[in-house]
């Protein structure tokens, strides 16, 4: 019991430990759902991005002979 620290705290019971870890889920499946939000938004920021990229590099002319650069190839 001195191991438990929710044991420890005078008059604590088994509901409140219960009402504890209900109340902690509860904020949990909150911060989940704010970070899938999230993610899902940035996912379409950089879907968004990405084809901005692709328009514009289409329309770049390039001229005969220059090397082509690969920006997303990690030595850049």
């Amino acid at each position: 019991a001195a191991a438990d620290p929710v044991s420890m705290v005078p008059g604590s019971l088994e509901t409140g430990s219960w009402c504890n870890e209900h109340t902690l889920h509860e904020r949990l499946d909150i911060i989940e759902e704010k970070v899938i939000k999230t993610v899902e938004h940035l996912e379409s920021e950089v879907k968004s991005l990405l084809s901005i990229i692709s328009e514009t590099t289409s329309n770049i002319p390039t001229v005969p002979g220059t090397p082509l650069i690969d920006i997303f190839d990690g030595q850049y």
